[in-house]
């Protein structure tokens, strides 16, 4: 009886088990399952997103082979006549895994996705993507999707804390600021979605909604740093004060729905629009006064030059001394 016993408990031990996602086979299974063709109209299922984002409750391994196996699927996507269903819901499930995936995950993402310093390899280039078998709409899509993720992947970990912003410089907090102007503004032109038939397409307007989602979360943003620069102007440079007007031009550029055939895209709040309106006509006041300021330190040095003695030694320990520093100067020596 001990004999079965032991036999037993040696069995369990050595059995495999049910084997966790981990591998890049694994890996590639798991992106193939959630992103097949067939059906071609359906996003990723839920159950098939929950197997993606079980690869981040693991090794940095598992997270990175995730990551991997998503740039290979979308070269695939990509190449020959293109496929934009696969494309697509490549786009759609590594939205929602930014979203919602473990930090390990997005470390993972963000590392694969971003564009490659020495090589230039971008695998969100997708600007060109094939219309081939593809409809116009789902092609159109996996063109916008794939530029927004871009810009998505650019943003800052988006908060709109009072500590947070207070706590930054100026060239950064102009900086997120026209990350977030950048992202608001690409949604505002982004493509009309299909016209709702006998079947619509579930994958492109679950493209479409979370397109919204990161329109209304970066208009959050803007609104908060817009208001955080209005609170500290007067501490702005000549090149800071510049910079933020620009950028807040855009946020004005920002209120009216972009043309598009059958769809309109909702531009800015008119709220969010006047804060920046009014903050940008006093930013235009200190790029006035910062002008002139540096405009008679300019004169002010020009003048001290002219006077400004200079003393040069030289061979035996003896000096010659410029009488001016303009071009033209009287020179004198002495020994």
């Amino acid at each position: 009886m001990g004999g079965l016993k032991l036999r037993r408990l040696a069995s369990s031990l050595l059995s495999p088990g049910p084997a966790s996602p981990g591998s890049a086979a694994d890996a590639h299974h798991a992106v193939a399952r959630a992103t097949a063709h067939h059906p071609s109209t359906a996003p990723p299922s839920g159950h098939h997103m929950d197997a993606l984002l079980a690869f981040g409750r693991g090794s940095r391994l598992s997270a990175a082979a995730l990551a991997a196996a998503f740039v290979d699927r979308l070269r695939a996507a990509a190449s020959g006549q293109g496929d934009a269903a696969v494309a697509l819901k490549c786009l759609v499930a590594l939205r929602v895994l930014l979203a919602r995936g473990a930090f390990i995950l997005r470390d993972q993402l963000l590392a694969a996705l971003a564009r490659h310093p020495a090589s230039g390899r971008n695998p969100l280039a997708l600007a060109a993507f094939p219309l081939g078998r593809s409809s116009f709409a789902a092609a159109s899509w996996v063109r916008f999707s794939a530029r927004l993720l871009e810009l998505v992947l650019l943003l800052p970990d988006a908060s709109s804390d009072a500590d947070y912003l207070t706590a930054l410089p100026n060239p950064h907090l102009i900086a997120e600021l026209a990350a977030f102007v950048a992202v608001a503004d690409a949604v505002r032109h982004a493509p009309p979605p299909p016209s709702s038939g006998s079947q619509p397409n579930a994958l492109v307007w679950e493209a479409v909604r979370l397109a919204e989602e990161d329109r209304v979360a970066a208009e959050r943003n803007i609104a908060a740093r817009v208001h955080e620069m209005g609170e500290r102007l007067d501490t702005l440079s000549l090149a800071d004060a510049v910079e933020l007007v620009c950028v807040l031009r855009r946020v004005e550029e920002g209120d009216a729905p972009a043309p598009a055939p059958e769809w309109k895209w909702a531009g800015l709040d008119e709220g969010v629009v006047g804060a920046a309106r009014r903050v940008r006509e006093r930013a235009e006041g200190v790029v006035l006064r910062r002008t002139v300021e540096e405009g008679r330190l300019v004169r002010r040095d020009e003048a001290g030059s002219a006077s400004a003695r200079v003393l040069v030694p030289v061979r035996g320990g003896d000096a010659v001394r410029f009488g001016s520093t303009r071009w033209g100067g009287t020179v004198s020596a002495w020994r």
